[in-house]
């Protein structure tokens, strides 16, 4: 998948030659180049622009519909740091890609649902009901936990619930057929087109479609996750005084009040 740049290719040229002309330059106090998903931290970010730039800092927003290239320009220093992951996956990709990160604030959460066009409830689900769900293995145990926690599987005992996967599932009363093939970007579209009994959908790409977590979802995550989403910092730039004022202002009033009336409960602001 590819970096969402709107135009035409000269306009593409331009910020690719931008975003390189940044690179490794984190280390200044009066721009950051930030990378983040379009919903809901792109809009998050937007709103903490006037905020940064009375502390005379320029802040440039490079919006991803996906979920490798941010790392991969954090760690080429094309970005000066990213906001769209949650911290089990960040640590992942650190772990198999050995990038040197560290969390430069934690920022909000935004909690996972169960969508269905068929059913209004997890309890309605028939037997041998089938439910989609992502194929990134930090997705499945965060979904796994949701299921169990509403009563529909078991994971095996000793598993590690944030990395367990369709296999560590023990038992399954219900006999529920859990499909985890699927790219998370494109479950949205499979709910839409009422694939499966019910469809399992991280809210950003739910809150991007135009669902409201808080209503559509029949099932959703409680607020104490784990899964908080993080601005991200290559390790040697987590001091820089830009960084910290940036994580500072995501952490205002301002911010935290705008992203409670913004999404109504269904992302979910950190105070640290």
């Amino acid at each position: 998948m590819k970096k969402l740049v709107a135009g035409i290719l000269t306009a593409s040229l331009a910020l690719s030659l931008a975003a390189c002309g940044n690179k490794d330059k984190a280390g200044s106090d009066k721009e950051l180049v930030v990378g983040a998903s379009n919903t809901p931290h792109a809009i998050i970010l937007e709103k903490a622009k006037p905020i940064l730039k009375k502390e005379g800092i320029d802040l440039k927003i490079e919006k991803y519909q996906d979920y490798v290239l941010p790392n991969k320009d954090l760690d080429n220093g094309d970005l000066d740091a990213n906001y769209f992951q949650h911290i089990p996956y960040l640590e992942e990709q650190m772990k198999d890609n050995n990038y040197d990160f560290a969390i430069a604030g934690k920022i909000h959460i935004e909690p996972i649902g169960v969508y269905s066009q068929k059913y209004k409830s997890l309890d309605k689900l028939p037997d041998g009901a089938t439910i989609l769900i992502s194929n990134s293995v930090t997705d499945q145990g965060r979904t796994l936990q949701l299921l169990q926690a509403n009563n529909l599987i078991t994971l095996k005992k000793g598993v590690d619930p944030t990395k367990a996967v369709i296999k560590d599932i023990d038992k399954n009363p219900k006999h529920l057929k859990i499909d985890g093939g699927t790219a998370p970007e494109m479950l949205v579209q499979m709910y839409k087109n009422g694939e499966g009994d019910a469809v399992v959908i991280n809210s950003n790409f739910a809150i991007d479609a135009g669902l409201v977590p808080t209503k559509d979802a029949i099932a959703i995550e409680s607020s104490d996750s784990p899964y908080v989403n993080v601005v991200a910092v290559r390790k040697k730039n987590k001091d820089n005084k830009a960084v910290k004022k940036l994580v500072d202002a995501l952490h205002s009033k301002e911010i935290q009040d705008f992203i409670t009336k913004e999404w109504k409960g269904s992302v979910v602001p950190v105070s640290k």
